[in-house]
């Protein structure tokens, strides 16, 4: 029996998944919500346009801590600009949160802040 044959049929298969498999993080993107430090402070509606996102790319919210949070939500929630208890609450002032396919919804859950336009809703093809 040789020796080594086996390992060469595993990174054969290896190599071949590698090829094979799709991989959307290679061409992910990372974006500064609003283009600049402090911008989630502002509304970012507008910065919005002309994007074209992809499921893999990284949006990073930059505020100071304490006076912000994004929320991740549903439709529903970012109409009424309420949450659930079970959202999921970013509140460092750096925060990265990856994009996936289909509408990514968020909004700043302090007082009047959401109603004010600090949400944005994103579709991913």
């Amino acid at each position: 029996m040789a020796v080594g044959g086996g390992s060469t049929a595993v990174v054969a298969i290896v190599l071949m998944l590698f090829l094979v498999l799709p991989c959307n993080m290679v061409d992910a993107a990372s974006y500064i919500v609003g283009d600049k430090i402090n911008s989630w402070d502002f509304n970012v509606t507008n910065w919005l346009i002309g994007k074209n996102f992809k499921e893999g790319d990284e949006l990073v919210f930059t505020y100071k801590p304490g006076t912000h949070n994004v929320v991740v939500v549903n439709d529903i929630q970012f109409e009424l600009c309420g949450h659930a208890l079970d959202s999921k609450i970013y509140s460092s002032g750096n925060d990265k949160i990856t994009l996936a396919k289909g509408w990514n919804h968020f909004i700043c859950s302090f007082p009047n802040h959401c109603e004010s336009g600090r949400k944005m809703m994103i579709l991913v093809p």
